[in-house]
């Protein structure tokens, strides 16, 4: 039975039972309702970055891949018959398995860490950690339950009751209680979407991402509210629409809270509804070395721990999180090179920060380098995939270290945080 290592000269070293990455791949992530994204189906989304997982691997026969998990948390049915059927639509034999994850924000890493998992203890040698979500589709009608036990609303417990506690509210709670300014919220806005500008201009958003064909209807207008009917068309879609190129402190600040007419929760604050996809193929070094694919080694998944919070400010999650992930690998922060802490809101991510000490590498860039969920977006079951794929990539092109964590917050008060290293 294969463990993961701890203490850092074992976590950087080369280990046969490592969980290696070979890829990591994802779409762009486009705003739900008017994004390029938005006639697409989120099993359309998974079985273009399956495929591609394919493409890209071309030594890895596809009977080779054992399981599949993907995270998804507002598809009908759980995804999982939507999800089968993609896998199988695109060229996985039926001797894959596949089932679907629900850990809210932190599906698709939980995704990750399962097929990590069944890797290490040598249930599987190879398997894919994937997600998907269009919440253009599902946000509006499966975001909260509809059917709720009547007790469960008034209960005695303000836990229970607040897990149903608009994300939103849960921001303002955050910033109320541990003083984010406004301020600091806006400028922290409005930097995600500088560094996103700044790396989607230069490229570096480009090997991760795999276009999607979308076929958009006749008549529906551009996406954006144009009364102009455009005709039928079929588009590929590749970059990360939701960045705005403008941002400033000073336009964000001009926009209104959202949640709470005193509040500073808003729209440039915090993160996008979204869609989108992402699939990580994995598998154990000596798996990799045995199909001759040493070379193609990514980076290794070295851990992940999950922590629960109050449900009323949920976004604290990374803040714990990140603490019992390197305790449990007995390694400090001063060993992180690089971080992805998702950006839910402003407020909790500042706050993860301050609370984690990280104030320099916020300053450094180390924190984010490339924008996060408030200028690319939060499609709930794929932003941990996202994540992995874009960090990996930062880290391949080197100047950041070694190690790199992807940590989220979790609605109804949860954080999660996983520990990725450069090959």
């Amino acid at each position: 039975m294969a463990q993961f290592q701890k203490g850092l000269k074992n976590i950087l070293q080369k280990h046969p039972n490592d969980v290696v990455f070979l890829s990591a791949l994802r779409t762009a992530i486009t705003r739900s309702y008017k994004g390029g994204l938005r006639n697409a189906y989120p099993e359309q989304m998974l079985a273009t970055v399956l495929r591609a997982t394919l493409t890209q691997n071309p030594n890895v026969p596809p009977s080779a891949i054992q399981d599949v998990a993907v995270g998804t948390v507002l598809s009908e049915l759980g995804g999982s018959k939507a999800a089968r059927m993609a896998l199988n639509h695109v060229g996985y034999p039926s001797s894959t398995s596949l089932y679907t994850v629900n850990r809210a924000c932190a599906s698709s890493l939980q995704a990750i860490t399962t097929i990590a998992d069944s890797i290490a203890v040598g249930r599987i040698d190879v398997g894919i950690g994937a997600g998907m979500e269009s919440m253009t589709r599902n946000y509006g009608s499966k975001a909260v339950p509809t059917q709720l036990w009547p007790e469960l609303k008034e209960s005695g417990v303000k836990d229970a009751r607040d897990c149903i506690m608009p994300m939103g509210i849960t921001s303002e709670n955050v910033a109320e209680r541990y003083g984010i300014s406004r301020a600091d919220q806006d400028a922290f806005g409005a930097a995600s979407h500088i560094h996103a500008s700044k790396a989607q201009k230069d490229g570096l958003f480009d090997k991760e991402i795999v276009p999607v064909s979308v076929t958009n209807p006749p008549g529906e207008g551009d996406g954006d509210g144009s009364p102009t009917p455009q005709p039928s068309e079929t588009v590929e879609v590749s970059k990360d629409d939701g960045i705005r190129h403008n941002a400033s402190t000073e336009s964000m600040a001009k926009l209104k809270p959202v949640f709470k007419e005193a509040g500073t929760t808003t729209a440039g604050n915090s993160s996008q509804i979204s869609d989108g996809a992402a699939a990580s193929l994995m598998m154990r070094r000596s798996t990799a070395n045995s199909l001759g694919l040493s070379s193609s080694i990514k980076g290794k998944f070295a851990g992940a721990t999950v922590v629960g919070v109050a449900p009323d400010e949920m976004g604290i999650g990374p803040a714990y999180a990140i603490p019992a992930l390197l305790s449990s690998l007995e390694i400090n922060k001063e060993d992180v090179g690089v971080w992805e802490i998702n950006e839910a809101f402003a407020s909790q991510a500042l706050y993860c920060v301050r609370r984690l000490g990280l104030d320099k590498a916020l300053q450094e860039g180390r924190i984010n380098p490339r924008g996060g969920a408030i200028a690319l977006g939060h499609p709930l079951g794929a932003t941990g995939g996202r994540m992995v794929s874009t960090i990996l990539s930062e880290m391949g092109r080197g100047g950041l270290g070694d190690v790199g964590v992807v940590s989220m917050c979790v609605g109804t008060g949860m954080g999660m945080a996983g520990l990725i290293v450069r090959e």
